[in-house]
């Protein structure tokens, strides 16, 4: 084959190269595009530590003016409520047991640190125990106890309204965007 055609044929494998890895990136997006936006939706905010021992303070809020969202951030905490699209949540602490590795409690009765935030209809869930009601197996991160499976809106509202789930909570300009579930040994 002489040199010209060589050129050629290299020239077109390459353009072929280009416009398949193209195609392939825009088919990637185009099947998760519902977890690209929604990740691009807000920043990333820096989380607090998943078992940190005191509560976490939000010392912008006015806590006398009733029950408001959260200010924009990363709460670990737990939904004591859902009414409709809103969920009421409060701030947790880990506390190291005596007999086992410990558990999270919140905030002592009468206590009025709580907030209040409607759940944005592309909220991010990441459950730690699966879609399904019945939890069996961990969907977690290697690393971590962090919640790694995306489970739908209606899936978050059903778990957390009936009971209190550790979560790392995001809220981002007074919507709750993303649901991390804390996985407790």
């Amino acid at each position: 084959m002489n040199t010209p055609m060589r050129g050629l044929l290299a020239g077109g494998a390459a353009v072929a190269v280009m416009l398949t890895s193209g195609v392939a990136a825009q088919a990637a997006t185009a099947t998760r595009p519902a977890a690209v936006s929604a990740a691009a939706a807000f920043p990333k905010y820096k989380a607090p530590k998943t078992f940190g021992t005191t509560f976490q303070a939000d010392p912008q809020h006015d806590f006398t003016k009733g029950i408001h969202s959260r200010h924009d951030g990363i709460l670990r905490g737990w939904v004591t409520y859902v009414r409709g699209s809103v969920a009421e949540y409060e701030p947790i602490k880990w506390k190291k047991g005596t007999q086992t590795e410990g558990y999270f409690v919140g905030r002592p009765e009468g206590d009025a640190m709580a907030y209040a935030s409607p759940i944005a209809k592309n909220v991010v869930f990441l459950s730690a125990y699966g879609c399904k009601p019945s939890t069996g197996n961990l969907t977690t991160g290697r690393n971590n106890s962090l919640g790694a499976k995306r489970c739908s809106r209606s899936v978050l509202i059903k778990r957390h309204g009936d009971h209190r789930q550790p979560a790392l909570i995001t809220v981002h300009k007074g919507k709750i965007v993303q649901v991390q579930e804390i996985f407790t040994p």
